[in-house]
């Protein structure tokens, strides 16, 4: 029980000196585990390589943290689509448009003459996760496929997609970057 104790004390003291900003300076003690040591060695980086992350983030604003609480005012038809209601998260403020996300509601019924639209974005990132409800897609490549609540895809950049049917109670979490993009639509 003694040991156990012990460890747990010496574990809180190397996180409160890693956190403080202690931790590389600190005198190093010969009571670290094997695996401890394993995980420090495998971590090692060049010191070239090291400064040029720094320099790539330095030039990027600082990010933020994004609270969001579910609100039904803050569903709003302000979006890409008319036939749908955005509650915008908070993303694209915080991470001073690196990302954005937002939850989507599709306004049922599906009107397959105004939803089903060939089109793509160009992007660099976009996952959607089925929160409530089904949506079956087309997308290039894959063909049409029904997403149910649980389902979660990502879109590549510039792929051809469009919505082909949704349940009324649809809700969908999207994550894209960068915050701001553009959309085309194709002839079909």
């Amino acid at each position: 029980m003694a040991k156990k104790t012990a460890s747990r004390s010496a574990a809180k003291t190397a996180v409160k000196k890693k956190w403080s900003g202690l931790g590389a300076g600190a005198k190093k003690t010969s009571a670290k585990s094997s695996a401890r040591k394993t995980i420090k060695s495998k971590g090692r980086v060049s010191a070239a390589k090291k400064s040029a992350p720094k320099a790539a983030a330095k030039a990027r604003s600082k990010q933020r943290v994004a609270i969001s609480h579910h609100r039904e005012e803050d569903f709003k038809a302000d979006g890409l689509r008319a036939y749908a209601k955005y509650r915008d998260l908070g993303i694209a403020a915080a991470s001073h448009g690196l990302a954005q996300a937002h939850v989507i509601r599709l306004q049922g019924p599906c009107n397959p003459d105004e939803v089903s639209k060939l089109h793509f974005h160009d992007v660099d990132f976009q996952m959607v996760y089925v929160l409530k409800g089904w949506v079956k897609t087309y997308m290039e490549g894959e063909g049409e496929t029904l997403m149910q609540q649980g389902s979660a895809w990502t879109q590549p950049p510039r792929i051809r997609h469009m919505i082909l049917d949704y349940s009324d109670d649809v809700e969908l979490l999207e994550v894209i970057l960068p915050a701001e993009f553009k959309t085309v639509e194709l002839k079909a």
